[in-house]
């Protein structure tokens, strides 16, 4: 498929700038409403947003062409993606819609699509879309017309559904947690959830204003959490980005756990109650050191590409439960069914709770290998794939770091930039290597 709109994630980009604009999303609304009406007579359709000042634009245009494609509409207001995803499953409807550019910074806006399952649509659904979007209009008539309104309490039962995630023998109680969440999507449902699993919560980055999404706060601006959590002499710091399917967690101490490490703090509390774990899936980042430590429990690591698209894709192939990025995108497929920042967040903090044990001290045997990373701008007609320097100094370095370390080079998907990174023992020889990598390329 060439992809002339979609992207990894859906459709995202400047607000005003093409597509991200209101005839655009008009015209998107009627020709998804048209795939759609191919296979169910009358459809309906859920929408949900972050706290983007230009979703509601987007939102009345969408909401328009679905109603003229003769297809019906919930609309929920601010509510997480994973919200979005579950509600659309629980009710039984056609088609999630969020409005949401995530970790973007608040001038950017998107779209991204859920199937009746609540799941993310694959290409060839999105092809079909495509195909539609060049088609001319099919206006239905007066009496065919689509009808919105809004679902009440939507908030409310999404609230339920991260709670039963927890144990049900467990409580928060006695535990102080921040929840930060970027002036964004879950500003009204995570401070809640934990406060009503029994948390003394410490609420900051839940105040939108349409355009501070993500400015300062969240899972992409962690020094906030870790600042609050010292301040408050809280227990954890729990963040989320804009849409709440990404987190970032932190302790006492103000350590900051990346998602290779609570992937793995998901894993042994699963292993912990006798449960079995075949495999799970990372991506080309994931740390080698706990490739390792998940290998000596007996525990699979599958590497797909850099994207929670294709962590699900592999999970989904092999039927595993649990994968994850770096970054934070976590999946949890035995608790829902697209990766959620709350409930990954309940995860973690279960597994703390059932064992006794800090994240610290159950992390204590995983020390996380230095990768450095260096972008090369990669001059104009040059093809790195057929760069005989490139790959011969990486075949002398990967023989020097041995089953120590290891290299991955690879493009970036939105810039002419080639992203080399070197992961070793010591920071200082991963530098070393990744730098005379990069020397190759220069001109």
């Amino acid at each position: 498929m060439t992809r002339i709109h979609f992207g990894t994630d859906g459709i995202r980009g400047t607000v005003g700038q093409s597509p991200i604009t209101p005839d655009f999303m008009l015209r998107l609304g009627h020709s998804v409403g048209r795939v759609l009406k191919a296979s169910d007579p009358k459809p309906t359709v859920l929408i949900g947003k972050d706290t983007r000042i230009s979703g509601y634009m987007i939102e009345s245009a969408l909401e328009a062409g679905f109603a003229s494609a003769g297809v019906d509409v919930l609309l929920t207001g601010p509510l997480p993606t994973p919200g979005i995803a579950y509600l659309t499953r629980a009710l039984r409807l056609n088609l999630g819609v969020v409005i949401s550019a995530s970790h973007n910074p608040f001038p950017d806006n998107g779209i991204k699509f859920f199937s009746a399952r609540g799941e993310k649509l694959p290409d060839e659904w999105e092809a079909r879309v495509e195909s539609s979007l060049d088609q001319p209009p099919q206006w239905v008539a007066s009496a065919g017309l689509g009808k919105a309104r809004k679902l009440e309490d939507a908030r409310g039962r999404y609230i339920e559904f991260c709670k039963s995630t927890f144990g049900s023998e467990l409580s928060l109680k006695g535990m102080k947690i921040v929840v930060d969440a970027a002036h964004g999507a879950a500003y009204h449902v995570a401070p809640a959830v934990f406060h009503e699993l029994g948390a003394e919560v410490v609420a900051i980055g839940c105040s939108p204003d349409g355009t501070n999404i993500n400015a300062g706060f969240g899972a992409t601006a962690p020094a906030a959490l870790v600042q609050a959590v010292k301040e408050h002499r809280a227990d954890y710091g729990v963040a989320l980005d804009g849409d709440a399917d990404r987190l970032q967690l932190v302790d006492a101490a103000g350590r900051l756990y990346n998602g290779d490490e609570l992937l793995y703090v998901m894993v042994a509390d699963r292993l912990s109650q006798g449960q079995t774990v075949p495999g799970v899936v990372g991506t080309l980042m994931t740390n080698l050191a706990v490739e390792s430590a998940l290998r000596q429990r007996g525990v699979e690591l599958v590497r797909a590409r850099v994207g929670d698209r294709y962590v699900l894709e592999g999970l989904l192939a092999r039927n595993w439960n649990l994968g994850g990025e770096s970054s934070g995108h976590l999946l949890a497929l035995d608790r829902h069914t697209t990766g959620d920042g709350i409930i990954s967040a309940l995860q973690i903090l279960q597994a703390v709770c059932r064992s006794g044990v800090t994240l610290a001290d159950q992390l204590s045997s995983v020390t996380l290998l230095p990768q450095v990373m260096i972008n090369v701008r990669l001059p104009e007609g040059l093809d790195w794939t057929c760069h005989e320097a490139l790959h011969r100094t990486q075949r002398e370095l990967e023989t020097e770091l041995g089953a120590s370390g290891r290299i991955l080079i690879r493009p970036s998907g939105t810039e002419p930039l080639l992203r080399v990174m070197v992961e070793a023992c010591d920071h200082q020889v991963a530098a070393r290597c990744a730098q005379r990598l990069a020397q190759t390329l220069e001109v």
